[in-house]
């Protein structure tokens, strides 16, 4: 006896519906073990970063670099390099960046350091409490005549923060957005980083500079046995599937 083409047609739909299931579940698999992948190649990645950037800011200090170099800085390979600038500091043009650190609340001091060549880096000075907003209560720590600053080469930060839009108009500060601020101060020929002076004391204890947080997320393991595991769910559910798939036909 046959089965009639009325007979057929569910079947063949049946059929149908668990190629299109299998598939699915194929791409998902494959997606899936994709990302744990990319996770393993990301944790890699970052061990390596964090190795670099540990061998730059326990190295000696260099000389910051020059304006024919401002074109070759990077954040894989300059980012938190020790280094050295030598200058003055305009300290009529600094800006106060809102910033929240171990010791509190408050600002960071960003100065203009004008160079023996005309250029100019902004210097995150460092910390100071909301109480030292006002400059003339730290009229010691506006050191004149020539400085030595060493400390950690740090990158623009334009726009501010995920939270808080920087407004220069208004003077409010949320990122050192060195560009911006030079605009604002009238400062010329600014590099295009800036530098977090490390804690050589500065006259009357203010700015408290060294303060940088260097930390980086490695959360990628995590992550990778995450994705693994459900892949091996996925990888499950496809044999469970097709087992019983088989065992109805037999």
């Amino acid at each position: 006896m046959t089965n009639s083409p009325a007979d057929q047609a569910p079947k063949r739909r049946s059929a149908i519906a668990l190629t299109i299931f299998c598939g699915f579940l194929v791409v998902v698999l494959c997606a899936v073990f994709a990302l744990g992948v990319w996770q393993v190649e990301r944790r890699a990645w970052k061990l390596d970063l964090i190795a670099r950037v540990d061998q730059r800011i326990h190295a000696e200090p260099v000389a910051a670099p020059t304006r024919a170099d401002w074109g070759n800085i990077t954040k894989e390979n300059d980012e938190y390099r020790r280094v050295t600038a030598e200058g003055t500091l305009l300290n009529d043009k600094e800006s106060l960046v809102y910033a929240a650190t171990a010791l509190g609340a408050g600002y960071w001091v960003i100065t203009p350091l004008t160079l023996a060549d005309g250029t100019s880096v902004m210097i995150n000075r460092g910390f100071v409490p909301t109480d030292k907003r006002d400059v003339n209560t730290r009229l010691d720590g506006q050191v004149s005549g020539p400085v030595k600053i060493t400390g950690l080469l740090r990158l623009n930060e334009p726009g501010g923060t995920f939270i808080k839009s920087n407004d220069p108009a208004n003077d409010r500060w949320y990122s050192r957005d060195v560009d911006a601020m030079a605009a604002k101060r009238g400062v010329t020929d600014i590099a295009p980083y800036f530098i977090d002076a490390d804690a050589t004391a500065n006259p009357g204890g203010f700015p408290v500079g060294g303060l940088t947080q260097v930390s980086f997320p490695n959360n990628h393991l995590q992550y990778a046995l995450t994705w693994f595991a459900l892949a091996a769910m996925v990888a499950g559910l496809l044999v469970f599937v097709l087992r019983s798939e088989l065992r109805r036909r037999r």
